[in-house]
């Protein structure tokens, strides 16, 4: 028996390893799967456009740490690093007002802008009434228009209601801009959440408003949070109607800074500190709401 072992077919072991190697060079790969090479020119395509969209947000900041001739000669930065720009644009400039001011208006307009795109949207969501989608169309033609367009009509008519440097009337301004987009935004939202949460709310005695507020908000929080970032930033870092509408002792800080810069020339030192002040506020509402964010935006391109 042992002879006929060695001398005919092959051990079980030698099979079993056949077997495994054939299987191996003939497994196809699984469905959805990546090559090693796609695999390591998708990392590289990442991290490229990574380098390239952080790349001008490090260069201020290295710029800023430096003296006021480093955009000239950026190994002065290495040589003298400092955050005496930074000392300079809190202490020796309005910043800290033009800080205050765009608060002011980016949490006003925030607020502003959450409510009435959560109402509108909702109402025409849930509710029907004569002209519904007419309003709707309504807040997309009012998108179609430049901001270069509105200025002079919005002036007109802050101008004719005292709004003009204003904080309500800069807050009203940008709710224009703001509440059209994120109500349709909200709508598409809205749309997703089933009817029979409001018909269990009416069941329990809410009103149409108890039910929006107690069951419906609470379940739209990521198209909320979409809506507040695109409001806060809508107010943070625009500069037309903030230049047109406010005058010097409520300048904002997108109008502010541009006080750092002349005819003849500008001081970036100055200029690049302010800026990245700016960005932290910004990106810590962006922290805030970003696990909303991904899901708010997908939810609410859903339906419309």
């Amino acid at each position: 028996m042992t002879a006929a072992t060695h001398s005919g077919a092959p051990t079980t072991s030698a099979l079993a390893r056949d077997t495994a190697l054939t299987s191996a060079a003939v497994r196809p790969h699984r469905r959805g799967g990546r090559s090693r090479g796609a695999s390591v020119a998708l990392h590289a395509t990442l991290i490229a456009a990574s380098v390239i969209a952080a790349f001008p947000v490090l260069w201020i900041l290295f710029i800023s740490l430096g003296p006021r001739t480093a955009w000239q000669d950026p190994g002065a930065v290495l040589r003298s690093l400092s955050l005496d720009n930074y000392v300079k644009v809190v202490t020796d400039t309005d910043f800290p007002k033009w800080f205050g001011n765009t608060v002011i208006v980016a949490a006003g307009t925030t607020l502003l802008g959450v409510f009435l795109a959560s109402t509108a949207g909702y109402a025409v969501s849930r509710m029907k009434f004569p002209g519904s989608k007419q309003l709707m169309w309504s807040f997309l033609v009012t998108q179609m228009f430049p901001m270069a367009v509105l200025i002079v009509p919005l002036y007109e008519l802050l101008a004719r209601f005292g709004l003009i440097d204003n904080y309500l009337g800069l807050i009203l301004t940008y709710a224009t801009t703001a509440v059209p987009f994120c109500a349709w935004m909200l709508k598409g939202y809205f749309d997703t959440i089933p009817h029979e949460i409001d018909e269990a709310g009416r069941v329990d005695g809410l009103t149409p408003f108890g039910t929006f507020w107690r069951l419906v908000i609470p379940l739209a929080r990521p198209g909320l949070a979409v809506t507040a970032f695109y409001s806060f930033l809508t107010a943070w870092g625009e500069v037309a109607y903030a230049s047109q509408f406010m005058g010097a002792d409520h300048y904002t800080l997108a109008v502010g800074i541009r006080t750092f810069a002349s005819d003849q020339r500008a001081d970036w030192a100055m200029m690049t500190a302010a800026s990245v002040i700016i960005l932290i506020p910004a990106t810590l509402v962006f922290l805030l709401v970003q696990r909303h964010l991904v899901s708010g935006l997908t939810a609410g391109g859903t339906k419309s």
